[in-house]
């Protein structure tokens, strides 16, 4: 199992023993995901906790219609899932489907419950990774109702250029709350004004 991408995220915000990554290890499961499969979907139980080793995927919803809106992408040393359902053991409201082949580090419900007793810094860990992840969604909720749709698809190619050269246009849009077609107006302005 390769977990080094999952200590050494660990360990750059809290402080594993040997003893302690040991323990960690001996409940972390490696998976491999094929393009398209997913890893929960809406209605089921989010059994466990996901950091993904290699790959790529997204996290969306389906409204009433039928309709996709995409909430995440998920890449390379990220955690990803529908995080409400795995802490109430509650059915799914988000998908999260991969978007290439995918290998992913898994731990179960139960055996995090344990790991958190017995090395409390799991705790704080996964506290500072929710923390974050918050002021993240509150960030974004607040810069879909303050910005413009083209300042919002800017702000995204900044704070993830890597995941917009990863993911189609039309997902990017998605994300966005727009059209694929006002993305393509956006991005064709964006390029005249550059030649300009």
């Amino acid at each position: 199992m390769n977990s080094n991408g999952v200590l050494k995220h660990i360990n750059e915000r809290v402080k594993l023993t040997g003893e302690e990554q040991d323990k960690l290890i001996s409940k972390l499961k490696t998976k491999t995901y094929l393009k398209a499969q997913y890893i929960v979907q809406s209605g089921s139980i989010y059994q466990h906790q996901t950091f993904i080793n290699s790959g790529k995927v997204r996290t969306f919803y389906l409204d009433e219609k039928g309709n996709e809106h995409i909430v995440a992408f998920g890449i390379e040393n990220w955690w990803v899932g529908d995080i409400c359902s795995f802490a109430s053991q509650t059915p799914a409201e988000f998908e999260t489907q991969c978007l290439e082949n995918t290998e992913v580090i898994q731990i179960s419900f139960d055996d995090m419950q344990n790991l958190y007793r017995e090395i409390p810094k799991l705790e704080r860990y996964f506290r500072l990774i929710i923390q974050s992840a918050y002021g993240n969604m509150s960030k974004r909720i607040i810069r879909n109702h303050a910005l413009s749709a083209r300042n919002r698809y800017q702000l995204f190619i900044d704070m993830y250029p890597e995941i917009a050269q990863r993911v189609p246009q039309y997902m990017i849009a998605s994300y966005l709350g727009i059209t694929k077609e006002f993305l393509s107006t956006i991005r064709k302005q964006i390029s005249e004004e550059s030649k300009n």
